[in-house]
C-alpha cells in the first residue's frame, strides 16, 4: 500500500471517531465574517481550479450569507498565488489551493520568501487527481510498453507536453525515463489546459496531464489513455492501467499523484483554521459533491489539518530525492 493510500485509511478512521465532537466544538465559532477568497495559482479548467470551483459553491451553502470566490493568480509554477495568500490578512478569509505542487516548488525554489512548511496553516486535503499518459489516436500507441519502444525507436526525440516545468506531471515522466533508461524531449506548456489542447491537435502526440483535463478528450475518442501514474486506479476512470500495472519491472512500484487542499496564512486563529477543516469535511460528505468531484475526474481525499502539514514536509523530502535523482532543475 502507498503512503498516499496509507493515509487515506487512517484519515477516514480519525474523521469518523472526531466528527460530533467537531461539529459541536465549533459551532460557536464565528467565521466567515465577510466574503471568502480561495487563490488558485493556476491555470482555470485544470483539477486545482476545478476542486476550487466545486468545493467553494458548497461552503458559499454553508457560509451564507458570505460568498466564496475563487481567483486565479498564476505565475512562477503556483508560487505567485501562494505569496498572495501568504501577505494576506491571517483571519482565514483569504485562503491557497494547495497541492503536491507546492511541496515540489519548495525543493527548486529555495529563496521565495515563504516557506509552504512553515507559513501556512492547514485546513486540510480534500482531492487528489491521477496524472494521466495520453496521446493523440495518429500515434498508435495503447500501452505503457508500446510507448518506450516509440521513444527507442525515436531515439530520444519523442517530444512530451506537460502542465509546466518542475510540475508532478514533468517529475512522473522524467522518474519514468530514469527507471526505463528511455529519452524523450520535454515540452512544458503553462497550464494542462493548453497542453492537452496541443496534443488533442497533433502538434505533439503525448502529453502527461491531470485527469479532470485529459478524461473528456478521452470520452470523446479525442485522445487514447497510456496510464495513471498513481499507485491505483482512479475511481474516475477505473478502466485506465496504472503505470505499476504495464508489466515493465522497474516500473512494478512507480506512483506519483497530485492533491488538493486549503491553507490559511500562517497565524490564523487555531479555531478558525478548525472550523474551516470541519466544514470541508462535511462538504465532502455530500453526495451531490462527491458526484460532482467524480464527474470532474476528481478522487475525494480528505486529510486533516494536522496530517496535511505532515504529507506536504514528506513529500519536500521526497521530491527533494526525487529531483536529484532525474536532475531536475527549475526552468
Amino acid at each position: 500500500m502507498s503512503r498516499l493510500n496509507k493515509m487515506r485509511v487512517c484519515a477516514g478512521v480519525v474523521a469518523a471517531l472526531s466528527m460530533a465532537a467537531s461539529q459541536q466544538g465549533h459551532a460557536d465559532v464565528r467565521f466567515p465574517t465577510k466574503a471568502v477568497r480561495i487563490v488558485v495559482g493556476f491555470t482555470p479548467g485544470g483539477a486545482a481550479d476545478q476542486t476550487a470551483r466545486i468545493m467553494a459553491e458548497k461552503l458559499a451553502e454553508k457560509w451564507k450569507p458570505h460568498a466564496v470566490v475563487v481567483e486565479n493568480v498564476i505565475g512562477a509554477g503556483g508560487n505567485i498565488g501562494a505569496l498572495n495568500v501568504y501577505r494576506s490578512p491571517p483571519d482565514g478569509h483569504t485562503l491557497l489551493l494547495v497541492s503536491n505542487t507546492h511541496a515540489i516548488n519548495r525543493v527548486l525554489y529555495t529563496e521565495t520568501e515563504f516557506d509552504i512548511t512553515k507559513d501556512f496553516a492547514f485546513a486540510g486535503m480534500m482531492t487528489s487527481s491521477a496524472i494521466v499518459i495520453a496521446v493523440n489516436p495518429k500515434a498508435k500507441v495503447k500501452t505503457m510498453p508500446e510507448l518506450l519502444a516509440k521513444m527507442e525507436r525515436e531515439k530520444g526525440e519523442m517530444n512530451y507536453l506537460t502542465c509546466g516545468a518542475a510540475t508532478a506531471h514533468h517529475f512522473a515522466m522524467e522518474l519514468i525515463k530514469v527507471e526505463t533508461h528511455t529519452k524523450a524531449v520535454h515540452v512544458p506548456h503553462r497550464g494542462c489546459s493548453p497542453a492537452v489542447v496541443d496534443a488533442v491537435a497533433g502538434h505533439v502526440d503525448t502529453v502527461v496531464a491531470t485527469m479532470p483535463t485529459v478524461l473528456p478528450f478521452i470520452k470523446s475518442g479525442k485522445l487514447v489513455p497510456i496510464a495513471v501514474t498513481s499507485a491505483k486506479r482512479s475511481e474516475s476512470a477505473k478502466d485506465i492501467p496504472t503505470v505499476a500495472e504495464s508489466g515493465i519491472p522497474a516500473l512494478k512500484n512507480f506512483s506519483v499523484e497530485n492533491y488538493y487542499g486549503l491553507a490559511a496564512p500562517g497565524g490564523t486563529p487555531k479555531e478558525v483554521v478548525a472550523k474551516i477543516e470541519s466544514d470541508v469535511r462535511q462538504a465532502l460528505e455530500s453526495p451531490e459533491i462527491r458526484a460532482k468531484l467524480s464527474g470532474a475526474g476528481l478522487d475525494v481525499f480528505f486529510l486533516d489539518s494536522a496530517r496535511s502539514a505532515d504529507l506536504i514536509k514528506r513529500d519536500v523530502a521526497s521530491y527533494g530525492a526525487a529531483a536529484k535523482t532525474a536532475g531536475i532543475k527549475a526552468e
